[in-house]
C-alpha cells in the first residue's frame, strides 16, 4: 500500500505530498547523496533540485520518462542513476550536468543518444545495457575520458571505427548483442584490459595476442570454431579457454574442455569505482 500511495502522490505537486515522497528530506544530506530508488515515481520531486551541492543522485527503478529542467541546477552532480525506468529518450537536461563522471542509463527504452551527450567530457563510466540500441551511437566516441562502457543486451551488430579514439577506454562489455564477427575496431585498441563478447554470434576469433594491455577476454556462448589467441598471462573465458588457442584433436574428434564459471560479470547492483576520483 505504501508504494502504491507514493506512486499516486508523485503526480501531486503540493508541498505536503512532495515531502511525503522525500520522507521529510528537507535539507541536503551530509554525505551529499540522495537515493530515491524504487519509489514508483513518475516525476522527480522538484525539491531535490534545490540541493545544489548534491554529488550523487540515485533514481533507479522508478517509472520516470522525463526530468524537469530545474535539474540543471545540480552542477556538482558526479553520479546519476536513471536505470530501470521508462526513458525512450535521454532528457537533454542530463547533458547540462558537466561534472558527471558516472551515468547509469541501463534497462530503459533508449534507441539512440543525443548529440548533446558530448558535453559530458568528465564522464568515465557509461551504462547503456538492456536498451533498444541497434548501433552504438557515435557520440559515445566523443567522450574522451571514458574508461568503462557497458553496452550489453542491446541489438548491436557492429561498432563504429571512431571508437578507436577512446584511448582511455579500458573495459568494454558487449555481451548479449547480435555481433556476427569480432569487432575489428577492438583490434586497434591496445589499451583495452577487459573485452566481453559473451552471448553473441561470432564464429571466428582473430588473434588478440598483440594487445599489450589485455587481461581478460570473455567469449563464451558464441558458435565459434576457435578460441582467440592471447598473450601469456591473459585469461580467457569460453570454449577451449584452458587449452591452446585451438581445440585439441584426437583421431579426428574435437574434445570439449570443461568450462570455468564466468567471472567478472558486470555487477547486478551498481558499484562505484574503487579508487576512481571524479
Amino acid at each position: 500500500m505504501g508504494n502504491s500511495l507514493k506512486a499516486i502522490l508523485a503526480f501531486v505537486p503540493s508541498n505536503k505530498c512532495q515531502k511525503y515522497l522525500l520522507e521529510d528530506l528537507e535539507e541536503m544530506p551530509v554525505d551529499k547523496m540522495v537515493d530515491l530508488s524504487g519509489r514508483q515515481m513518475r516525476r522527480l520531486p522538484l525539491h531535490i533540485c534545490s540541493f545544489r551541492e548534491l554529488v550523487k543522485l540515485y533514481l533507479s527503478d522508478n517509472n520516470l520518462n522525463h526530468l524537469p529542467p530545474e535539474l540543471e541546477q545540480l552542477q556538482n552532480l558526479q553520479i546519476l542513476a536513471l536505470d530501470f525506468n521508462n526513458f525512450k529518450a535521454l532528457p537533454l537536461v542530463v547533458c547540462t550536468l558537466k561534472q558527471l563522471c558516472i551515468l547509469y542509463l541501463g534497462n530503459n527504452k533508449l534507441c539512440s543518444l543525443p548529440l548533446e551527450l558530448r558535453l559530458l567530457q568528465n564522464l568515465k563510466t557509461l551504462w547503456i545495457e538492456s536498451n533498444c540500441l541497434q548501433y552504438l551511437p557515435e557520440v559515445v566516441c566523443e567522450l574522451s575520458l571514458l574508461k568503462t562502457l557497458h553496452a550489453g543486451s542491446n541489438a548491436l551488430r557492429t561498432l563504429p571505427a571512431q571508437l578507436q579514439s577512446l584511448q582511455e577506454l579500458r573495459t568494454i562489455w558487449l555481451s548479449g548483442n547480435l555481433l556476427s564477427e569480432f569487432p575489428p575496431v577492438l583490434l586497434d585498441m591496445p589499451f583495452l584490459e577487459v573485452i566481453d563478447v559473451d552471448r553473441n554470434s561470432i564464429q571466428f576469433f582473430p588473434s588478440l595476442a598483440h594487445l599489450p594491455g589485455l587481461k581478460l577476454v570473455i567469449y563464451d556462448h558464441n558458435p565459434c570454431r576457435n578460441a582467440p589467441k592471447v598473450a601469456k598471462g591473459v585469461r580467457r573465458v569460453g570454449r577451449w579457454s584452458e587449452e591452446t588457442p585451438e581445440p585439441r584433436k584426437r583421431s579426428g574428434a574435437v574434445i570439449d574442455i570443461t568450462l570455468d564459471e564466468k567471472p567478472l560479470l558486470p555487477p547486478a547492483a551498481k558499484t562505484e569505482p574503487e579508487a576512481e576520483p571524479c
